[in-house]
């Protein structure tokens, strides 16, 4: 450990975040890819209404994504952190304390969700000709609701631990086994988005089941113990502080939408809920290698925050900023000039096709520089400064998006729903780059002090 130390605080900073973010990359790739091969393997075996389905239940899926990931991102700022001074017994504690809280947090909202899932669907945009699609979904998705929160929030904490190889293995796990079983339950058993559900499960399960063994080797620092389970509510209070703006933009992206659903059938109809599910999913695809840089970029900033390298804390900023947008350009320009082909994937009716083009085109345009937006929310949560990632995160989609998507398709009906996506990106950059140069002039002050 004190070797892997020593290497993230003076090793090479492009080959430390490639070497970070790279197994983070491939497993965010990964999982992206099984969402998206899910959702063609729906469109083709079930149509544009199974789609349609899976779109209405997207909003209750980042729920469960937000949970996990305010667990995971909270406790591991403070392991690597904690491990960045050499405090290994507060470290270990975290990880337990977190898992506890995960599958408590959990089980209720599963319970909760099972309730009223009917009233949820219909709330969420659920026509009654997509209700049938979408109530297979979710009422068999619920029951791997532990399994994925746990296993979201277990890849964080194995990645604080300077760990990320290992915590790509899971994911990686999950989404070959999901897409192995999807074309089977699809179209050998004819189950439809049931089946599409049931392989997401078993998925999710595989990936945990490597988890525990792992965390249960010699090869982890924590090595399951009864201790690490001894609850403290002082870590898990700054484990859910610091976590917490990851789930308010999990929560804010799932009311974003819950709104685009009920504004679109308002102004349109069930297709073009089903084109902005699949434009969600190219969204997400693209930007899923930016996130895998950011939790790579988050592990080096805290380490070395935590070693007061703060000159070093810059550089590894700037590396990550530039490689977000080198990896975010080619799957821009793919969208921009072949999003006829992309759609074909997905769906053979030609209705679709042709409707889904250009809101496609519109709501890509920023892509390229949003990335910028997803690493200031995780720089500022990698040095456990909540409150500028709580306000950098809800800039673009709380203060900025839904506002946009209530009054811009007044006047300008389907096409500003399609709009408000770019103009949100555009002024959220804007609000984020304000607050990292603020923070940087901060560091530049400290460092001039110490070397006065």
């Amino acid at each position: 450990m004190e070797k892997q130390r020593e290497q993230i605080l003076n090793g090479n900073l492009r080959s430390l975040l490639f070497k970070f973010s790279l197994p983070a990359i491939t497993g965010m790739v990964v999982n992206a890819l099984y969402n998206m091969v899910d959702t063609i393997f729906v469109g083709n075996g079930v149509g544009p209404l199974g789609i349609a389905g899976l779109t209405i239940v997207f909003p209750i899926q980042f729920l469960m994504m937000a949970i996990g990931l305010m667990i995971g991102v909270g406790a591991a700022s403070i392991i690597s952190r904690s491990l960045g001074k050499g405090e290994k017994d507060t470290a270990v504690n975290t990880a337990g304390n977190a898992i506890v809280v995960n599958m408590a947090v959990s089980i209720f909202f599963m319970v909760l969700a099972f309730i009223f899932i009917d009233d949820l669907l219909v709330f969420f945009g659920a026509s009654p000709d997509v209700m049938p699609y979408a109530k297979d979904y979710m009422s068999v998705i619920l029951l791997g609701f532990i399994f994925f929160s746990f296993a979201i929030s277990s890849n964080n904490i194995i990645r604080s631990e300077g760990k990320p190889r290992a915590a790509m293995y899971p994911m990686i796990i999950g989404a070959v086994t999901n897409i192995i079983l999807d074309p089977i339950f699809i179209f050998v058993f004819r189950m439809g988005t049931r089946g599409a559900a049931i392989a997401t499960i078993i998925s999710q399960v595989a990936s945990c089941i490597y988890i525990i063994a792992y965390l249960s080797s010699s090869k982890s620092i924590f090595k399951f113990n009864l201790r690490m389970f001894i609850i403290k509510f002082s870590l898990i209070k700054n484990i859910i502080f610091i976590g917490f703006p990851t789930f308010l933009m999990q929560t804010i992206g799932s009311i974003v939408i819950l709104l685009f659903n009920r504004v679109i059938i308002h102004y349109g109809s069930d297709l073009y809920i089903a084109i902005m599910g699949i434009g969600f999913r190219l969204i997400t695809f693209i930007q899923m290698p930016i996130i895998g840089i950011s939790q790579g970029f988050a592990t080096l900033v805290s380490f070395n925050y935590g070693a007061k390298k703060l000159a070093r804390v810059k550089k590894i900023l700037a590396e990550a900023i530039l490689w977000s947008i080198v990896i975010a350009g080619p799957g821009f320009l793919i969208i921009m000039f072949f999003p006829e082909y992309l759609l074909r994937l997905f769906t053979s009716d030609t209705d679709l096709i042709i409707m889904g083009m250009n809101p496609i085109r519109i709501v890509v345009l920023l892509l390229p520089i949003v990335g910028l937006q997803i690493l200031g929310g995780s720089f500022f949560q990698a040095i456990g400064r909540a409150v500028p990632a709580l306000l950098i995160t809800i800039s673009r989609q709380l203060l900025l998006l839904i506002p946009a998507l209530l009054i811009m398709p007044v006047f300008l009906g389907l096409l500003g729903v399609w709009l408000a996506i770019p103009v949100s990106d555009f002024v959220s950059v804007i609000i984020t780059s304000a607050f990292i140069l603020k923070e940087i002039r901060t560091f530049n002050r400290k460092l001039e002090t110490s070397m006065s």
